[in-house]
């Protein structure tokens, strides 16, 4: 549910939709998910000052609150 959102909140973003990827890697108290995006469209999901990665991580710990689950997003280059 969560890396659906992410997947999906990129795409709207991203110039580049297609290259959009996420892996979900989880472990015993945090559960990480990666956010493969094409080179150009790295700059725009982390935002200026880091905003929109923020704004992004404040909709997850909202989650957290919900199923009891620590996320931590980490967005990389394709």
């Amino acid at each position: 549910m969560i890396a659906d959102f992410v997947a999906q909140f990129a795409r709207l973003i991203a110039s580049h939709p297609d290259d959009i990827r996420v892996e979900v890697h989880e472990g015993d108290e945090i559960t990480e998910i990666v956010l493969y995006a094409n080179q150009a469209d790295i700059g725009k999901l982390i935002g200026k000052s880091g905003k929109m990665i923020g704004a992004i991580k404040t909709v997850i710990s909202g989650c957290k609150a919900k199923d009891g689950v620590s996320y931590r997003i980490n967005v990389e280059a394709v």
